[in-house]
């Protein structure tokens, strides 16, 4: 609809047609007139989202805009090359083409059905008691999220399929009104999913797109290692939490069935014996998990992932024209590429600065871990109105970053890695939250307005346990 392109385009418009700020200059302010309107544009869609990053990245290379008064003064600078290079830096940014690699590795999952096996065999080993489907739901999404960024892809692609069976084995129907056990087994699918993309860096594409940004924003790095470590806590107490709440919330009015785990069984020998390839892609997802844990000093997590990228073409895994094939992956990395070059050009122009003192300013004279704890729950709250959390990551996460960075005292590190455990889990507020709330949205099991309960009621405890157990103990590991 012409609605979808005319709303970022009138107010790009309207933010460049606005008196400059005091702090900032003429280029500057034209170029957050152009990413807004490339961060509105990420929200309506007039276009794919990778289109709309690399029309943005073009007009404001064209316009010479992401670069300072001084860099443009500076001696021996050329203002045509080094657009070009600036536009294209996020294709040379390593954090990119681990995404791509991780999504080659969520390809090799599905194609030669480890995925599926996984799921089936956590169904058809607790599946004898209706608790046990929620854990071995919650289960079979965290064995898969180490290697899948795509929340998408692994819940909805993988997931979704083995358990959309499992509640009209029991006499439910999503034909008929939504019933409780129906309601349980899917909100446990799309909850725990939720959990387990903040629960590894590599479980959810914005993760690495945010560390990157804090990378640039903050100087703050943070490892793979880095990262488990720090949500391990809070990650472990929701996945024992969320299945046994949603079963509380929504008692099973169906009796417990052998069907269940005899309908897995059954599902997993007409997969037959486990293939070569299957057991060479386990091997080589075990490998990487390894190698990002512990050789991290040797071998750089990208370069971990080419590698096993590698093998899987060689091994016969997956071949060069699956992955040529693979849209989802090509259009993640022009998108995440553009997007990275646009944050870049906020913190070249001064825009990052200009914000951070800004906000230093409005926050002054109130105790840092206030501070910290106000500037994630509206992080987090503001969720509410993006639909996807790569755009919310790209448009706000820098900003935030800033104003923490700007706050005498406030430990940023920690600030840091709360803004980065919060993507995942923000993903379960709303219908459209993340990639695969719309599948469990329509499909038939959860009641609409229910959905709308569940998603607060679980996305204030999920802030929660961020909160009170995140704070606490990532002062302690990173004081250490």
């Amino acid at each position: 609809m012409i609605w979808r392109a005319g709303v970022p385009i009138a107010v790009g418009l309207g933010i460049a047609l606005l008196p400059v700020p005091a702090g900032l200059d003429q280029s500057a302010w034209y170029y957050v007139a152009i990413f807004a309107a490339v961060i509105l544009g990420l929200i309506t869609e007039p276009l794919s989202p990778s289109a709309i990053g690399f029309i943005g990245v073009t007009i404001a290379a064209a316009a010479g805009l992401p670069f300072s008064a001084a860099q443009r003064a500076a001696p021996g600078f050329r203002m045509p090359a080094e657009a070009v290079r600036w536009a294209l830096s996020g294709f040379s940014n390593g954090t990119i083409w681990l995404i791509f690699a991780a999504f080659v590795f969520a390809m090799g999952y599905e194609r030669t059905g480890l995925g599926r096996r996984v799921a089936l065999l956590m169904v058809k080993w607790l599946g004898h008691r209706t608790l046990g489907l929620g854990y071995a739901v919650a289960l079979s999404d965290l064995l898969l999220a180490p290697f899948t960024p795509s929340n998408t892809a692994r819940s909805a692609g993988m997931i979704y399929p083995v358990i959309r069976n499992i509640p009209e084995l029991y006499g439910v129907s999503s034909d008929e009104p939504p019933r409780p056990f129906g309601t349980a087994v899917m909100w446990t699918a799309f909850a725990t999913t939720c959990v387990t993309s903040s629960m590894f860096v590599t479980a959810l594409a914005p993760n690495l797109l945010l560390l990157d940004l804090a990378r640039t924003t903050t100087g703050v790095v943070i490892t793979w290692t880095d990262w488990l470590v720090g949500f391990l806590p809070i990650g472990a107490v929701l996945l024992l939490v969320v299945p046994w709440l949603t079963f509380r919330l929504h008692p099973p009015d169906a009796p417990m069935s052998a069907e269940v785990p005899r309908w897995a069984g059954s599902a997993l020998v007409a997969m037959g014996p486990v293939s070569r390839r299957e057991l060479g892609m386990a091997t080589l997802a075990l490998l990487s998990l390894a190698l990002w844990i512990f050789a991290g000093a040797v071998l750089d997590p990208t370069l971990v992932a080419m590698i096993a990228v590698s093998l899987m073409l060689v091994t016969g895994i997956t071949s060069w024209e699956d992955v040529l094939h693979n849209a989802a992956a090509w259009n993640v990395l022009a998108w995440f590429a553009t997007l990275v070059a646009l944050a870049d050009g906020l913190n070249r122009v001064g825009v990052v600065a200009w914000l951070g003192h800004g906000a230093a300013t409005l926050l002054a004279g109130f105790p840092p871990l206030v501070v910290m704890t106000l500037l994630v729950t509206l992080f987090f709250l503001m969720h509410y109105a993006f639909a996807g959390i790569t755009a919310h990551t790209a448009a706000v996460a820098p900003v935030f970053m800033a104003a923490g960075a700007a706050i005498d005292g406030l430990p940023i590190r920690t600030f840091v890695m709360l803004l980065g455990f919060s993507l995942g889990i923000m993903g379960v507020l709303t219908p459209y939250a993340t990639g695969p709330a719309p599948l469990y949205y329509g499909c038939g099991f959860i009641g609409r307005r229910e959905f709308w309960r569940l998603g607060l009621l679980f996305g204030l405890l999920f802030l929660a346990a961020l909160l009170g157990i995140g704070v606490p103990w990532l002062q302690a590991v990173n004081r250490s």
